[in-house]
């Protein structure tokens, strides 16, 4: 099966590097294109010591700053697969990037269905918490279980 829309959900982490390898080389067979994704999600804190009404409560500037962060991480991400990655594949793909704010595995649900990906690429976990290391990431997690295109997970 020929993979023509390949969506690439990106937080900067080596495993995220490591499932763009497998999209260049599934976009490079199929003459597909491939959207990198990062998503902003606002950072609550689980457990407060404090009473949650004593915490500062986050704003514009936050948000910016990580809107910015993500920016950054997408542009650094690109270039280094233009360098390094692509190895002479990258020539007939077309890269496009979408940055947008939320929970990651809702948005990256709702990415999936609204411009209709054949498939996902993703790492196993992302830069998050030491257990999404040790098992499946949550959000890795989340998106097999409620998708409905075939997701290839790479360790």
């Amino acid at each position: 099966m020929k993979y023509k829309k390949i969506l690439l959900p990106i937080d900067g982490s080596e495993n995220s590097k490591r499932a763009a390898v497998h999209a260049i080389d599934m976009a490079d067979v199929s003459k597909g294109d491939i959207t990198l994704l990062f998503i902003v999600e606002p950072y609550i804190p689980k457990y407060s010591v404090l009473p949650i009404a004593t915490l500062p409560s986050p704003d514009d500037d936050y948000f910016e700053e990580v809107r910015n962060e993500g920016v950054k991480i997408i542009k650094d991400f690109k270039k280094d697969l233009e360098e390094n990655q692509c190895k002479g594949k990258c020539e007939n793909i077309h890269f496009k990037t979408l940055i947008k704010e939320g929970k990651a595995y809702i948005e990256i649900l709702r990415t999936i269905d609204e411009e209709k990906f054949d498939i996902v690429v993703m790492g196993a976990s992302g830069r998050h918490s030491t257990l999404d290391r040790i098992t499946l990431g949550s959000v890795t997690e989340r998106v097999i279980r409620e998708v409905n295109v075939p997701v290839l997970v790479i360790p």
